[in-house]
């Protein structure tokens, strides 16, 4: 899938607060949003090579930037920090047919209101509505990649409407996805977030689907590379 752009290359300054990042581009510092709330202390080093997208006034509402800091280079690969693509890349992935573990289901509905959750995709197969989370993926270490990157009560609520779902008859799951293809597995970083670990071993366990797929990050492009297995242990 195409990444829109152009893009252009900075390099990280600071990080005032969750969702602002100062960058150095073009020779002059300037603020940039971030679209992801994550710690990402691993990713975002001092002077690290950055992607950010020029949103010049007028064309956004509600912005209080003109950059939006969309990528981070880490050792050699390019990795998404915009937690807003994994949604854009499975709604692309599932409406041509690429995920295999998907097959012959149909995409009915992006943002589903179920109860008092809204969860991404409303799929179905055989009549039976099947309920998709999407969470994206940023943080590696020795090729396991791990969620959540700081704690996420919204995560942790997740998982536990996908579980009452699936007691209520419905199918659910949830699909990781990692912003970077420099991964071999997967598990849930329960050292940050036990809360959501504990969460997440309980929707398998009641029979919530678990999928972990990797991507190909370029600041052109962003492309599936299959799925990894995981470990709740």
């Amino acid at each position: 899938m195409n990444i829109s752009g152009p893009l252009c290359t900075a390099s990280f300054v600071d990080r005032p607060n969750r969702f602002l990042t100062v960058v150095q581009v073009n020779g002059k510092k300037v603020e940039s949003h971030l679209p992801d709330p994550g710690r990402l202390n691993e990713l975002l080093l001092p002077d690290v090579e950055l992607k950010v997208r020029h949103v010049p006034n007028g064309t956004a509402t509600q912005r209080k930037t003109e950059w939006t800091t969309v990528m981070v280079k880490s050792k050699n690969e390019w990795v998404s920090i915009d937690s807003t693509l994994p949604n854009r890349f499975v709604n692309n992935l599932l409406k041509t047919n690429q995920l295999p573990f998907f097959e012959g289901y149909t995409l009915k509905k992006a943002e589903v209101k179920s109860g008092s959750h809204r969860f991404d995709f409303l799929l179905e197969k055989n009549g039976i509505p099947f309920y998709l989370e999407v969470k994206s993926v940023t943080l590696v270490e020795d090729g396991v990649a791990m969620f959540p990157d700081a704690v996420t009560e919204r995560g942790t609520r997740h998982m536990t409407a996908l579980s009452e779902l699936v007691k209520s008859g419905n199918d659910a799951g949830v699909l990781f996805v990692c912003q970077r293809s420099d991964v071999n597995s997967f598990r849930p970083q329960c050292e940050r977030d036990p809360k959501f670990a504990e969460s997440l071993k309980s929707a398998e366990k009641t029979g919530v689907r678990i999928h972990v797929i990797k991507a190909k990050v370029t600041p052109e492009s962003i492309k599936y590379m299959g799925e990894i297995p995981y470990n709740l242990n």
